[in-house]
């Protein structure tokens, strides 16, 4: 009975990896709005492994470097492969000048069109997605050798960084409904024109800040605080439920749209959060 409490953790965190594993074969496939799901479903997994760990009193060293090894592929390589999708996208529509209302309201993106490889940009530019993974590695490396982080977090934890990037092709999903309409998810109708936000999520400059401005955070000295629980009581536990609180309240709202805006709520309040401790600290 020790022998598969043990290994209950262990399971959850192989869930993780499979899903991330699942994930890359649908980007592959051209279907980014199911990889997101599936990263969305390991996150769950993600934190329930530890949960397990600690209500099972089964924390391991092992569970500790395969849940960084999992997390490396679903919460690294995911988003780096989803997100040169995008930008490879997001090229395409530039170069089809999609942004000019006359000569375009309407286009249809298929996977099998490919970039004209005439110049700078279409050759090189999707490749800077892959700086995410290169700082998720770093970030889950100092992770795991950093005594800080026992409690709380030093940086944007991978998992969040993951399903910023990979709310994006969900909320093109939801402007547009047309994404994955007929067994060929790849195919997204875009009326960037009307609007603002398909406009941004379509732009390669804007990824690609994203990707530089996400991945300082995963390696920056900020202090975060984590969703662990060590009981369900309010005292302790304030900040955890009042996030969870305003996250359901924008999902509910916005859907899909709210994962971005959650990810950055949960920036701010941290920020909010230390100032608080450092002016209680001081006055102590």
């Amino acid at each position: 009975m020790q022998k598969i409490r043990r290994n209950i953790p262990n399971t959850i965190t192989c869930g993780n990896l499979l899903c991330g594993c699942l994930a890359i074969v649908q980007i592959f496939e051209g279907d980014l709005v199911w990889a997101a799901y599936l990263v969305g479903i390991a996150a769950v997994l993600d934190f329930f492994d530890g949960f397990a760990a600690r209500m099972l009193h089964v924390a391991s060293p092992i569970g500790k470097d395969l849940d960084s090894l999992a997390d490396m592929v679903t919460f690294g390589v995911v988003p780096g492969f989803l997100t040169y999708k995008l930008i490879y996208q997001a090229l395409y529509l530039d170069n089809l000048n999609v942004f000019d209302p006359v000569s375009f309201n309407k286009i249809i993106f298929k996977a099998g069109d490919l970039l004209e490889k005439s110049n700078f940009d279409s050759n090189y530019l999707p490749y800077i997605a892959f700086i995410i993974p290169i700082f998720s590695a770093i970030r889950l490396a100092k992770f795991n050798n950093d005594t800080r982080q026992t409690e709380s977090f030093i940086g944007l934890p991978t998992p969040a960084n993951a399903m910023f990037f990979c709310s994006i092709p969900l909320v093109l999903k939801q402007i547009t409904n047309e994404y994955a309409a007929d067994k060929n998810p790849f195919e997204l109708l875009v009326n960037v024109s009307s609007n603002p936000i398909l406009a941004l999520a379509s732009n390669y400059w804007v990824l690609i800040v994203l990707v530089l401005v996400f991945s300082f955070l995963l390696i920056a000295e900020l202090p975060l605080f984590s969703l662990k629980f060590k009981s369900f009581g309010w005292q302790g536990n304030q900040i955890r439920f009042i996030l969870i609180a305003l996250s359901l309240i924008l999902l509910i709202v916005f859907k899909f749209m709210a994962i971005p805006l959650i990810i950055t709520v949960y920036l701010l309040m941290s920020v909010v959060n230390n100032f608080i401790t450092k002016n209680k600290v001081s006055q102590n």
